[in-house]
């Protein structure tokens, strides 16, 4: 399917150097941000105290937000938990108050507030488990690259893998570099959208070098140098690109939109990865691929001599 056709290549690998340039800037920025500010980690990650609320009517998950807000507890997270009545509600450490303490400050404004409110439930999380979410998070990023890896050279050659590997930790760093310049709240669920973007833009590598390669193995084109073999492929998805990306993308503001605090930073990561991972499968992907000399009888398999003897031996 496609919304249009472009008759003539874009010579995208023409400006290949100057949108490096400008990618490894960003890329050093984000490295600096993160070393510099750090991430701004949630409570799943530093720890705090969890309550389960229980409303005798529906709840008001907003109202009882800017409640706990008002409290003195900025960094609080207030959702709904299984039904419309049911509210959790996270809050990190303080200072000078131990769980107790603040579940109980937390409390009183709430009932104060509405007097159905009911506690059903305190718990507190310790570092301890902040630093074992840490650890398994990072292994699971390192999982996927390793699988993306062994993947791509499979499928096509080591030079892809290399390409696109650099391109997806290229998004996914640059993604953990917004969140520290910005210092917005990295949580287990935005962890969820960067390794869900590291995916998505492997597909959309995979689909220019799997044209890449159909490129070359086509003898039409058997005279087209290696960056014009990449200007073809790339423009020959840009069709399939913005119809992939522009509804994953209308799918992804409408959580920004309408999703309310909860999905937040969740669509936030999703959209500066969806935006980069075009960006990257072009420029740096692509661009990569081909100054690591990839080329045609890299994709071609060699052909196997006729016998010529019948299968008689002399």
């Amino acid at each position: 399917m496609e919304f249009f056709r472009i008759k003539r290549d874009i010579p995208f690998m023409r400006h290949a150097l100057v949108f490096n340039a400008i990618s490894a800037i960003t890329f050093i920025a984000a490295v600096f941000f993160l070393f510099h500010k750090g991430l701004h980690l949630s409570i799943e990650f530093t720890g705090g105290t969890v309550m389960e609320m229980h409303y005798s009517h529906p709840a008001d998950v907003e109202a009882i937000r800017k409640s706990v807000e008002g409290m003195g507890f900025a960094d609080s997270q207030v959702q709904s938990f299984g039904t419309a009545q049911d509210v959790l509600v996270r809050l990190p450490t303080q200072k000078g108050m131990n769980s107790t303490q603040v579940s109980q400050k937390v409390m009183d404004g709430l009932k104060a507030q509405d007097n159905g409110a009911e506690l059903r439930r305190v718990e507190f999380v310790g570092p301890q488990v902040g630093d074992e979410l840490t650890h398994d998070g990072l292994m699971a990023l390192g999982m996927v690259v390793i699988g993306i890896m062994i993947y791509l050279a499979f499928r096509f050659e080591w030079k892809f893998a290399v390409a696109a590997i650099i391109a997806n930790l290229h998004d996914v760093v640059i993604i953990l570099g917004f969140f520290a310049f910005f210092q917005w709240e990295f949580s287990l669920t935005v962890l969820a959208a960067v390794l869900a973007v590291l995916g998505y833009s492997v597909n959309e590598s995979v689909v220019v070098f799997d044209r890449v390669r159909e490129t070359f193995r086509d003898r039409r084109y058997g005279k087209l140098s290696t960056a014009d073999v990449m200007n073809h492929a790339i423009t020959s998805t840009i069709s399939r690109t913005v119809i992939t990306h522009g509804s994953t993308e209308v799918m992804v503001l409408s959580m920004l939109i309408f999703g309310g605090p909860t999905l937040h930073y969740f669509a936030v990561a999703l959209t500066i990865g969806i935006l980069f991972g075009i960006y990257s499968s072009v420029f740096v992907a692509a661009a990569v691929a081909m100054w690591l000399g990839v080329k045609r009888e890299d994709l071609l398999k060699p052909a196997k001599e006729k016998d010529t003897t019948g299968g008689a031996v002399v």
